[in-house]
């Protein structure tokens, strides 16, 4: 297991309230040994005027995952983690329903982390999008 303690789902859920994680239904669903697991609807809140998935809905949820699985790795006492470089390919459409990211280490250093985000259709399970979040480790301020 990668991350620095066993973590529960039901310990993120006041992080959500008020946020944009809540205003997009963004819902972690699984934390694995070294993946977190997360869900965004997409519909009305989520698409673009052309009436699929928002390329910025799609990178919100991959930031969201790889940001909390950086923290997951941390201790939250001493470091921070925040995003310093997030992209994102949009390869296939998706309308309705639901997609599905998964975020994945690419590297854990002491002080940077990249993670890979794969968002995925959830009918159809095919790749939707694919993103790669850079994440600065910085200390805590103790002020």
């Amino acid at each position: 297991m990668i991350w620095s303690r066993k973590y529960q789902l039901e310990e993120f859920a006041p992080f959500q309230k008020d946020t944009l994680l809540e205003a997009l239904g963004i819902e972690l669903t699984e934390i694995g040994d070294d993946y977190l697991v997360g869900t965004m609807p997409v519909d009305e809140r989520t698409r673009q005027p052309f009436g699929i998935l928002h390329g910025g809905a799609s990178v919100a949820l991959a930031e969201t995952l790889g940001s909390v699985a950086a923290g997951m790795i941390i201790d939250m006492n001493q470091f921070i983690a925040v995003g310093l470089d997030v992209n994102a390919n949009h390869l296939r459409p998706v309308a309705n329903g639901e997609v599905v990211g998964v975020a994945k280490p690419i590297l854990i250093g002491k002080k940077t982390q990249v993670w890979e985000i794969k968002i995925s259709d959830a009918s159809t399970g095919k790749l939707s999008c694919i993103s790669r979040l850079t994440m600065a480790i910085l200390p805590r301020n103790k002020n």
